[in-house]
């Protein structure tokens, strides 16, 4: 099976999943909402984030080996693929000792950052109670997370994909029948933390009769000079994991400390729906990273170049569709037809959001790319500066500006990236001057504000009054025109012909 099938298989139970997860976790959601209020939906959001912060532990290594596996799997080395992954086991399991750690230090602190007039009367003993369940499934998941990257570097996502799948719908229904029958949180917490625990042990079992090679004990040790690689790319790593976590994993922090916990769960809203659909964007482009790894060590340069170009435009293009029809229909969905104008967001902040949303989607071209290519060390100490800069701009933002300030800093720090990066990578994996990349990422930019501009009176026109008929009919009529006109800005391009021509291959042979 070639590249684009196992791509193309990743991303169709990708879609599944993501579309099943999206309608599960919207139904587990309301529940939330409507029996336990905004200030537990913000305490639960903010614990999802401290742990992010502090999974910081893992510092890249994950990254790191996932990149050393993809030559020795493609080779079929299980020599050395079982060293790597003696290597992998050893790191995961001392990250899990030191997040367990640091996270008991972290609890006394907790009053702290929720301050008493945001809590609701939530006691400060079930606080830490809540926060240490949390911690518990974090810490456990290191125990069974390294199996994953062996599946992964032979492009078989779709396995871990569909376990996470079926432990989303039962973690789901049996949450949402704990919390109308009992009304607690505390034991929705605990009936996450148990199914996922009992999913570890089966997954664990699972992949060791898939891989059965891994159990044997004759594995040979790395030489030096793969240590060394795996070490260096870690550190170089580490600081991307730094920056990347204080630039976003600390917006609800920031927010909970200057404003108050509820804020977090009321932007959390938005963001649960904007996360989705970055996630459904994201499968396609996940979903090929092993598959650039085998392309950067098979191919030429001029074909990597050539590939990487419709890479990012598709990427733009999705991007760009998505940021589009979330500005216009977001506000609808979330204060109209789901729950009411008590929960609207400020256009303004929803804009910031969207805006980073966008820019993300090129971020996150570079990044995969980045990865696939194994280029780390370049730009180390980028995401250290991107996290300083977001950190003083939004922590001053929230105090002067309120909510918006915080998104100031987070788009005014995620762009640099979207500067920087393209310089460092046309240089090192395509010794090209990366003009290129900015002029057509100011063509996209433009031709997309253009169809913004288009349909906001067609969207203000339909959505007079907010239903379920108006809102489908314009989300219809916003897909139609703006894939319409995208495609008729960009249809001579090499890009949408490569496009065009995979769809062609796939059409012939489902008809051949």
């Amino acid at each position: 099976m070639g590249r684009v099938q196992k791509a193309a298989k990743n991303i169709f139970f990708g879609y599944i999943s993501n579309f099943m997860i999206l309608i599960l976790g919207f139904w587990q959601r309301d529940v939330f909402i409507r029996v336990l209020g905004e200030t537990l939906l913000g305490v639960n959001t903010l614990y999802a984030d401290i742990l992010s912060v502090l999974s910081l532990a893992e510092l890249g290594v994950g990254t790191a080996l996932n990149y050393s596996l993809y030559k020795p799997v493609a080779n079929r080395d299980y020599a050395k693929i079982k060293s790597y992954m003696r290597l992998y086991k050893k790191a995961y399991l001392t990250i899990a000792c030191v997040i367990a750690v640091i996270g008991l230090a972290v609890s006394p602190f907790l009053p702290l950052l929720i301050k008493p007039e945001s809590r609701s009367g939530i006691a400060v003993r079930e606080l830490v109670i809540y926060y240490l369940i949390f911690l518990f499934n974090t810490v456990s998941t290191y125990f069974v997370a390294y199996k994953y990257s062996l599946v992964n570097a032979e492009q078989k996502d779709y396995i871990q994909t569909n376990i996470t799948t079926i432990t989303k719908i039962v973690t789901v229904c049996f949450q949402i029948i704990v919390l109308n029958i009992t009304r607690s949180f505390f034991l929705y917490l605990l009936t996450h933390a148990v199914i996922e625990l009992l999913q570890k042990i089966a997954v664990s079992i699972y992949l060791n009769r898939l891989y059965p090679y891994l159990r044997e004990r004759n594995v040979e040790k790395l030489t030096k000079e793969e240590t060394d690689v795996v070490v260096t790319k870690s550190k170089a790593l580490m600081f991307h994991k730094i920056g990347d976590v204080a630039r976003l994993q600390t917006d609800s922090i920031i927010i909970t400390y200057f404003i108050d916990v509820a804020s977090v769960g009321f932007v959390g809203n938005y963001n649960y729906i904007i996360t989705y659909g970055a996630n459904f964007i994201n499968l396609i482009f996940n979903s090929v990273i092993s598959g650039l790894g085998n392309l950067v060590a098979t191919e030429s340069k001029e074909k990597q170049y050539s590939i990487f170009k419709v890479y990012r435009f598709f990427a733009c293009w999705l991007y760009g569709f998505a940021a589009v029809g979330f500005w216009l229909l977001l506000t609808p969905l979330v204060a109209g037809l789901w729950l009411d104008e008590s929960w609207k967001l400020g256009q303004a902040v929803l804009s910031l959001i969207l805006i980073d949303f966008y820019f993300k989607g090129g971020r996150v071209v570079l990044l995969n790319y980045k990865i696939a290519a194994g280029v780390f060390e370049q730009d180390r100490y980028l995401s250290i500066i991107q996290g300083g800069v977001n950190l003083v701009i939004s922590i001053i933002g929230a105090k002067y500006i309120g909510l918006a300030g915080v998104y100031i800093g987070t788009v005014i720090s995620g762009v640099m990236a979207n500067l920087i990066r393209p310089v460092i990578i046309y240089r090192d994996c395509f010794s090209r001057s990366a003009w290129a990349y900015f002029k057509d990422s100011l063509k996209y930019i433009c031709t997309i504000l253009g169809i913004l501009l288009i349909l906001i009176p067609v969207k203000n026109f339909l959505l007079v009054r907010v239903n379920l008929f108006t809102f489908l009919l314009t989300a219809g009529i916003i897909t139609i025109v703006y894939n319409l006109i995208f495609m008729c800005f960009f249809r001579k391009t090499e890009e949408f012909a490569y496009l065009l021509s995979v769809v062609g291959r796939k059409f012939r042979r489902k008809n051949g």
